[in-house]
């Protein structure tokens, strides 16, 4: 925690939040504790969204902010109950994208707006500064995340490949050890990997 607040160049007043930040509440059950993310993470969203909305960008939506969440390595910090990990929470696009709002709103209770609009703008403006980025850029290492907590092994085959030189179609369909969990179409094999890795990575955040 430590390194992710040096990171972020918070000197924190109150610890506690950022704790509770990362804190699930399968994590804050099993444990008898007080509080999990959700009030933070509420609170997150509408300084995320009024920040962006300074910026001309009205909308923080979460395969942004589980972008955001995945730089960051904000799963080396969250606290998920037993249950929640061995099914992969830590990994889920909804749990880490509710993670980082939780975390904003804790540096904005804790440190201020100015403070907050300053670590948010840090961390998102270069995504909507850079034109080749786009929410979700690489759902492949997104993936092999998810699943590397369960020591799953995850495969893409080329399925189909079919039209004119110009204008080829790719079907290449992914496995997490041999189950077929998605399968991706698209312009390039590359691309059709990606989409297979999309649909593959919605169905475990279910």
């Amino acid at each position: 925690m430590e390194e992710l607040l040096e990171r972020l160049k918070i000197k924190p007043k109150n610890k506690k939040l950022y704790e509770t930040a990362f804190q699930h509440s399968s994590y804050v059950y099993e444990n008898h504790l007080k509080a999990d993310y959700e009030r933070l993470e509420f609170l997150g969203d509408a300084v995320l969204d009024l920040v962006l909305a300074d910026y001309l960008y009205n909308n923080a939506h979460e395969s942004a902010n589980y972008q955001y969440a995945i730089d960051l390595h904000l799963s080396d910090y969250i606290k998920v109950g037993h249950g929640e990990e061995e099914s992969g929470g830590r990994f889920k696009k909804v749990i880490m994208a509710d993670i980082f709002e939780a975390l904003m709103g804790a540096i904005y209770i804790d440190q201020g707006y100015a403070k907050a609009r300053q670590v948010i703008l840090h961390i998102v403006v270069p995504y909507i500064k850079n034109p080749d980025v786009t929410f979700f850029e690489d759902y492949k290492s997104a993936l092999q995340e998810a699943v590397q907590t369960d020591q799953k092994s995850v495969s893409y085959e080329l399925v189909k490949e079919e039209g004119p030189a110009h204008n080829r179609t790719f079907t290449t369909e992914v496995k997490v050890d041999d189950v077929s969990y998605g399968v991706g179409v698209a312009g390039s094999k590359k691309e059709s990997e990606q989409e297979a890795a999309r649909i593959a990575l919605s169905k475990l955040a279910k």
